[in-house]
Formats: structure tokens, C-alpha cells, sequence
């Protein structure tokens, strides 16, 4: 939902955060990943823009700009 929010593709992400394309795929197929990765793949949707959501279930937002 993050990706697809920012209008990103899996590749796009993956070379945003460090990984493989691959490793976005198993992701979103619900794939057990490594903490590591899973922090490098979430800084990477933070930094470009994504706000992560833990109330209510959980979630995710476009952060507001100015």
C-alpha cells in the first residue's frame, strides 16, 4: 500500500532502499524478512514521504507537506 501510494514500482523502491527486487516481492507476498531489512525497506518508504501508522490496527499516510 506504501509503494503504491507514492506511485512507486518494486524496482523503484528496491534500489531506494538497498535490496533486491526480490526482496520486495516476498515482502508483499507476506514473506518472513530479516528486521534489518524490513528497517531499511520502512526508512526508505519514510524518507520518501510515507508516514507510518500504529493506532487502530495499523496503517500508512502520505505525510502532510507544506
Amino acid at each position: 500500500m506504501a509503494r503504491a501510494a507514492l506511485g512507486l514500482g518494486v524496482r523503484d523502491l528496491a534500489r531506494l532502499a538497498g535490496v533486491s527486487q526480490d526482496t520486495i516481492s516476498r515482502l508483499e507476498r507476506g514473506e518472513t524478512l530479516k528486521v534489518s531489512t524490513r528497517l531499511k525497506i520502512r526508512n526508505a518508504l519514510e524518507s520518501a514521504g510515507i508516514e507510518f501508522i500504529d493506532k487502530n490496527g495499523g496503517g500508512v499516510k502520505l505525510k502532510k507537506t507544506d
